[in-house]
């Protein structure tokens, strides 16, 4: 079997992640590769792939795009230690890097949302499926479609002529996250459905929104089109055949729960959980003035790099420099942790006001007060940024490092002593899965892949509740609970770090799945 998988990231290659679709699509193909089957990658260059050293021009393919030609260069990397069955593939044009060289996304303005990211990947869609046609990766048998970046491959096969081909691959599309839909206009812009395809005639019903008619909806075409739905939990399998309802804190099916409704109901939808990579090297446990002085020395390489300092990096700096000299924290202080893009999705509940008028963070640092300090790492939204930042510069017992560093993400997964991880929703999630690889309980909202991966009081700690305060109430007494057993009763604790640290998420076990149910 040779199976194609097309995707926006692909953290196999130096700078090709964002966020979990990177690991899935890194991880999958050595796994299915392992079990002798022969997988293909493909990603857009983004301007730097090309270049790599492994790097190899193999083709161009020619597509007429945007009443446009364009060539298309097609290269293979050629990686060290990678399994022979797996083939990693790059497609070049000037479009894919219109974010700057490197960009995977463009975060395109909110008066024009997924203009330039839709437009590049519409063209990437377009050249997947000219060397589909040209057997540039062989005789597939499955093409493997994640998230709304790879939806259009479905389209072309459904009623583009020439690529009539493609209806005899058997094509699975994943679901990552329902809240990106790269909704896009028919008509009438630069970046819209028509622009792109003029001479293309298609089934509207089948591929518009359902709340915005005049629009191309690329996740509704393929939940419509693939053979196959995947969702990357079984729980978020279940949670997106309902409605979503965000004033009381529910995320479902983000509009298209009709959609998804009829695919269960036709056996198309299966709810499948990622996994998680489990090396054998064994790591050196800092003591707490080291992880201190670690965490203070990457963020002054973050100072180093900017001729004016942001206000976040000088607080963290202040918090990190106080705590290193009076010595308040010891040896059984509770280090709580975070590791996330600074979103919505990851910060609703902990923005949410408490009768106290303080935000529910705020009192779950007042809970922490004289126990131990919380320790989040991470960047994304500005407003939210901002927030933090304001919460970190009255609360001595929160460090917030506005940034990403792979040193510091594992050093927080490795000698934290609570993870905390109160996302809104979430597909799958793999934070958590490295906080338990590393025996670091977690704290979690019981809903995705998070309900399907925590044990409450087992191998951690998780909450709900029918609305955001009654969920903000029952995080809050969450933690206290979790506080209490870390000071009060070590052994159980102890325990829970065990069960946590015995888990595994393993991909091989992952791609029998795969197999059995999507292939």
């Amino acid at each position: 079997m040779n199976i194609l998988m097309v995707a926006a990231e692909n953290d196999s290659l130096p700078g090709g992640k964002v966020g979990g679709i990177g690991d899935v699509v890194r991880d999958i193909p050595e796994a299915l590769g392992k079990l002798s089957y022969q997988v293909n990658v493909v990603v857009p260059s983004y301007g730097v792939f090309s270049k790599l050293p492994q790097a190899c021009y193999e083709t161009s393919v020619s597509v007429n795009f945007s009443n446009q030609i364009h060539h298309v260069d097609l290269y293979k990397i050629t990686l060290e230690n990678a399994s022979g069955n797996v083939n990693q593939w790059v497609l070049d044009d000037s479009l894919f890097s219109i974010g700057g060289e490197g960009n995977i996304y463009c975060n395109d303005p909110d008066d024009r949302p997924f203009a330039n990211d839709a437009t590049k990947f519409a063209l990437f869609n377009l050249a997947v499926a000219e060397a589909i046609i040209q057997r540039a990766f062989g005789d597939i048998d499955v093409m493997h479609l994640h998230d709304w970046h790879a939806a259009i491959l479905c389209v072309l096969r459904a009623y583009e002529p020439r690529y009539q081909a493609l209806q005899d691959i058997k094509t699975v599309y994943s679901i990552h996250n329902l809240a990106l839909q790269g909704i896009r206009p028919f008509y009438d812009d630069e970046s819209a459905f028509c622009t792109w395809f003029p001479h293309l005639t298609f089934d509207s019903d089948t591929i518009n929104d359902p709340r915005y008619p005049h629009c191309f909806n690329p996740v509704k075409a393929s939940i419509n089109l693939a053979d196959k739905i995947h969702a990357v939990s079984p729980t978020y399998a279940k949670e997106i055949l309902l409605p979503s309802d965000p004033q009381n804190g529910y995320f479902g099916g983000e509009g298209l729960q009709a959609e998804l409704q009829k695919a269960d109901k036709a056996g198309r939808l299966y709810g499948i959980l990622n996994g998680c990579e489990y090396p054998n090297e064994k790591v050196t446990k800092l003591t707490l003035p080291h992880l201190l002085m670690l965490l203070s020395e990457e963020t002054l390489k973050w100072i180093g790099t900017s001729p004016t300092v942001e206000s976040a990096h000088q607080i963290a700096i202040t918090r990190l420099t106080h705590l290193l000299s009076v010595k308040k924290l010891t040896r059984t202080s509770t280090i709580v942790t975070s590791v996330g893009r600074i979103t919505d999705q990851k910060m609703l509940l902990l923005k949410q006001r408490m009768p106290s008028g303080q935000s529910a963070l705020e009192t779950l640092l007042n809970e922490l007060d004289g126990n131990g300090v919380f320790i989040l790492l991470g960047s994304g939204n500005s407003s939210l940024e901002s927030f933090l930042t304001q919460v970190a510069s009255v609360k001595e017992n929160f460090i917030f490092l506005k940034g990403y560093s792979q040193t510091l993400s594992d050093a927080l997964y490795q000698h934290g002593d609570l993870f905390l991880m109160p996302s809104s929703f979430e597909p799958c999630g793999i934070s958590q899965m490295l906080a338990m690889r590393a025996k670091q309980p977690c704290l979690v909202h019981s809903v995705g892949g998070l309900k399907d991966t925590i044990e409450n009081g087992i191998t951690g700690f998780s909450f709900s509740g029918h609305n955001l305060q009654e969920q903000a109430n029952n995080m809050i007494n969450c933690f206290v609970g979790a506080l209490e057993i870390k000071i009060h009763n070590s052994q159980r604790y102890n325990e829970i770090k065990r069960n946590a640290g015995k888990v595994k998420f393993l991909w091989k076990d992952i791609a029998k799945e795969y197999l059995d149910k999507l292939y």
